[in-house]
């Protein structure tokens, strides 16, 4: 009897948050893996979800993309979520939390300062909050596990 291989969905802005994201590929490799992004990168294979790219200044965009990520997750329903953020990472951790799925959110490690503003709101619906310095590990907030780069 073969086992049903889980869903997972990984989940990340363009630019450096996908790359680090895409960085995990070979975990990811072992699930039935969606992605979703604003841009498309080699290697994420067909099964690939285009989102609007959103930020914290544009309300209606962020109106869009949460509709956007509502309908992924009502039609991938995945057991696992894991994004490095930005906006669509947030709305998919809420809404991954919100369907039962567990949730992973890595900061990104350009946030060697201070967590990302996505990352200190995705930190309450995620199963997993990690940061990728140590520095900034808190005992009611991110963990960290070392670094994806």
């Amino acid at each position: 009897m073969t086992m049903k291989k889980k869903k997972l969905l990984a989940v990340a802005s363009q630019g450096g948050h996908l790359i680090q994201l895409l960085r995990l590929k070979p975990v990811f490799d072992r699930y039935q893996t969606s992605y979703v992004s604003n841009q498309y990168r080699e290697g994420m294979g067909e099964d690939y979800s285009q989102v609007i790219d959103a930020n914290g200044n544009e309300k209606l965009k962020l109106l869009i993309l949460f509709a956007q990520m509502s309908w992924v997750m009502l039609t991938k329903r995945p057991d696992v979520v894991i994004s490095s953020g930005a906006a669509p990472g947030f709305f998919a951790m809420m809404l991954g939390k919100m369907i039962g799925a567990k949730t992973i959110w890595i900061d990104s490690i350009a946030n060697a300062e201070e967590l990302s503003l996505s990352g200190k709101k995705a930190g309450a619906f995620a199963d997993l909050w990690l940061t990728q310095w140590p520095n900034l590990v808190e005992p009611t907030g991110p963990q960290f596990s070392g670094r994806v780069l």
